[in-house]
């Protein structure tokens, strides 16, 4: 399990069931402690590797994130200024060959990706319907922001 060092940012450890036809596992309940926010969409975002997606910042949105297929090299950064946090990162490897597992990244934190295996499919489910005004996209290169997109993980 990833211990968080941004306040607010969540994993949920995903239990895989296999037999000889495969395998299922169970994502996010509605009743999930970590998920009470609610849903407002469900997204499916597929990438090419290098590709970089970054930075994305909401006011009032909460994204959980889930990797079933390639690997994405995670940047999280805490840009609320009250935050206890304020300006911590983190930087963590999901999908194949990882621990399977859902990310919460709550309002505030800015969030990215590069694909480091690929193609990567990133299923995310938002606790709101898409608003362009609580979308804020930031460079990847941002100086404001310290994280190294082209150093390796």
């Amino acid at each position: 399990m990833i211990l968080p060092a941004i306040g607010g940012v969540c994993f949920k450890e995903l239990v895989t069931n296999t037999d000889s036809r495969g395998f299922f596992r169970e994502l996010i309940r509605a009743t999930d402690g970590f998920f009470s926010e609610g849903f407002g969409q469900w997204s499916h975002s597929l990438m090419h590797e290098g590709v970089i997606k970054a930075w994305h910042l909401h006011n009032i949105q909460t994204d959980w994130w889930y990797v079933p297929r390639g690997v994405i090299r995670v940047g999280l950064c805490d840009l609320r200024p009250d935050s206890k946090d304020y300006k911590k990162t983190m930087d963590f490897l999901m999908g194949e060959d990882q621990p399977p597992l859902i990310v919460k990244i709550p309002p505030g934190v800015v969030h990215g990706c590069k694909t480091v295996h690929s193609p990567a499919d990133l299923f995310y489910i938002t606790s709101h319907t898409y608003n362009p005004q609580d979308e804020l996209r930031i460079p990847s290169n941002d100086p404001g922001i310290p994280f190294d997109w082209l150093g390796e993980k």
